[in-house]
């Protein structure tokens, strides 16, 4: 960007609790059971999981003054890119993008050196280069024809990497389809000043791949004030008008070569949300210094967190920081660094509607070592359920399809209405039975329901030596109100103080429970066979309003509670498949995965 432009305006695994706990004791009661969402471990031998559900986009704006005829210094976007690389893994960054103006001057001993510092990540890390008016003859659209620009990172260039879909005729435009949550998604590069044949392009390109969610990044999109509130540049709304609002494929819109950052939401043609974002920090010290901006995507949370920082600072001594460095090294102003909530399976409906999965039998889903199974559906039910709202009738037989007899009879606290326990349709989008139970317990007054084991049921006697899998789904309503704090998902009956345990946080805890906190934690305590403790394991708030999925793990040693993701209180909520399996699984073995 130019001064006289400028003066014109003016002025960032799963969630996981880890306990020691080789094993438990005693009777076992069941009053429901709760899930989460389980991650997909990463294959052997590649740093990047494209089946994560969690991924990061690298986001690199204006580095023009880093390539400045005779006063170039390239060790900032070095450092940038080894970070990337080195990163790659931990964030699981699947692309890295740069918005135009790589270059001050566009010369070829200058884009000749930014070409060669490119090579620090190329083959490392997927990435998209856009031109700036800085790269070329600012004053010519996409049909510029030949240029040093184009030479160095025209379709050549990228003809080799993976992700790589495509140019335009004139070699100034570019696609990249990416794997990641699971799913393709398409990145446009679309350059300075995009011909009418350039948008034709691109409009084509959103159509041959019609079910993509799509980010286009450009380098003159929006721009803001000071406040950090975007609106479209003239090229923004042609932008806008010419591709963005009439394709709901394009949900995030990203641009540089203006000063401050900022960012805006519009509303496109179908009725949703476009995020537009502008990034760019050529302003700052060391122009820039080739800081990034990273979006890390959490399809689990249906949310994006943004941050922005300086790798090259970073990576020094924090002693040796001058007073500059260390406050460009992150940047957390509400422009910088925040949080974007998007529902994307509700967002990309329009062109890419999730199929439903069909049932799967509960023989698709017993491994080795199930010791109990419990669905809500016509399967796992005697007498069979009579429909959606219906009450649930007091000693009611919830059939344990494992075979073991480990069946579960309805019991309703005191006298609590037919309708504190409901059949429901309700259910998980992955989960094998297509229905719930659903529960509306509470303590004030003491009501609930609550599904028991017999006396003889063999799972009272397992005390798990060799660990297990505690498997479920559960779902809390929106909103989340009344008396429904420290909510007994799973229960093992019986006092931890009877089981000769005397360190625990009271003696009449249950030796093993699966609870809800006031806050909505997760919590999985129990009381080890070996040992006079009560390891606990917690999770972050649980989403209300959505169905979640939770697999509490243990290998005889260990516990990992996967989440999507205290008896004494009636459970509140909806709760699908349940099972409990002799040993501990992996995460592609919950019933989750695919079948």
């Amino acid at each position: 960007m130019d001064a006289v432009e400028r003066n014109h305006l003016g002025r960032r695994t799963l969630l996981r609790a880890t306990a020691v706990i080789p094993a438990a004791g005693t009777v076992a009661v069941a009053s429901g059971t709760t899930p989460g969402h389980a991650a997909t471990p990463k294959p052997d031998g590649h740093p990047y999981d494209s089946a994560s559900p969690r991924f990061s986009l690298a986001i690199l704006p204006d580095t023009q003054y880093l390539f400045d005829a005779d006063s170039s210094d390239p060790e900032p976007l070095r450092a940038t890119f080894r970070y990337l690389v080195s990163q790659r893994e931990d964030a699981n960054i699947a692309f890295m993008a740069h918005l135009g103006d790589v270059t001050e001057h566009g010369s070829r001993e200058e884009i000749s050196l930014a070409a060669t510092v490119f090579g620090t990540i190329h083959g490392k890390v997927p990435y998209s280069v856009l031109a700036g008016n800085h790269d070329i003859d600012s004053g010519t659209d996409d049909q510029r024809g030949d240029s040093a620009y184009l030479d160095a990172f025209g379709p050549r260039r990228f003809s080799s990497m993976p992700t790589f879909g495509g140019a335009s005729a004139d070699g100034y435009n570019s696609y990249h389809v990416l794997r990641a949550g699971g799913r393709e998604w398409l990145v446009l590069a679309l350059d300075w000043r995009v011909s009418a044949s350039g948008l034709g392009w691109a409009r084509k390109v959103l159509g041959a791949h019609p079910t993509l969610p799509a980010i286009l990044t450009t380098h003159d999109l929006a721009w803001a004030d000071d406040d950090g509130t975007a609106q479209l540049s003239d090229n923004g709304r042609r932008l806008w008008d010419g591709l963005i609002r009439g394709n709901d494929q394009i949900f995030l819109a990203l641009g540089g070569h203006y000063w401050p950052p900022g960012r805006t939401v519009l509303t496109n043609d179908a009725g949703h949300d476009v995020h537009i974002h502008i990034t760019n920090y050529q302003d700052r010290y060391y122009g820039g210094a080739g800081m990034i901006r990273r979006y890390a995507f959490d399809l689990v949370r249906d949310a994006i967190d943004v941050e922005t920082f300086a790798p090259w600072f970073l990576s020094r001594d924090p002693q040796k920081r001058t007073p500059l460095e260390a406050e460009t090294i992150e940047l957390t102003g509400p422009a910088d660094r925040f949080s974007l909530s998007i529902d994307f399976e509700r967002r990309f409906s329009g062109f890419a509607p999730v199929v439903p999965r069909k049932p799967r039998p509960a023989s698709a889903v017993m491994p080795r070592g199930t010791l109990a199974y419990w669905r809500f559906d016509a399967s796992g039910t005697a007498p069979r359920a009579t429909g959606a709202g219906t009450p649930v009738g007091t000693d009611t037989v919830i059939r344990d399809l494992s075979g073991h007899g480990n069946d579960l009879r309805v019991t309703r606290l005191h006298d609590s209405a037919p309708e504190i326990l409901t059949w429901s349709g309700e259910h998980h989008g992955d989960q094998p039975a297509h229905a719930s139970l659903r529960f509306d317990g509470g303590k004030a007054p003491d009501r609930g329901a609550v599904l028991t084991t017999s006396a003889t049921a063999p799972l009272n006697s397992e005390k798990f030596t060799g660990g297990y899998t505690i498997e479920t789904y559960l779902k809390l309503p929106d909103p989340f109100e009344g008396d429904h704090a420290w909510m007994g998902i799973l229960s093992r009956e019986g006092r931890n103080g009877d089981a000769g345990k005397t360190t625990g946080w009271s003696p009449d805890e249950p030796t093993c429970s699966l609870n809800v906190t006031p806050e909505r934690f997760l919590q999985f305590v129990v009381y080890p066979q070996v040992q006079d403790a009560d390891p606990t394991s917690w999770s972050h708030a649980l989403p209300v309003g959505r169905w979640t999925h939770v697999a509490v793990v243990n290998d005889g040693h260990h516990t990992v509670v996967y989440v999507d993701g205290s008896f004494g209180q009636g459970f509140y909520g909806w709760i699908g498949d349940t099972r409990i399996v002799q040993r501990a699984l992996r995460p592609k073995d919950f019933m989750i995965a695919p079948a």
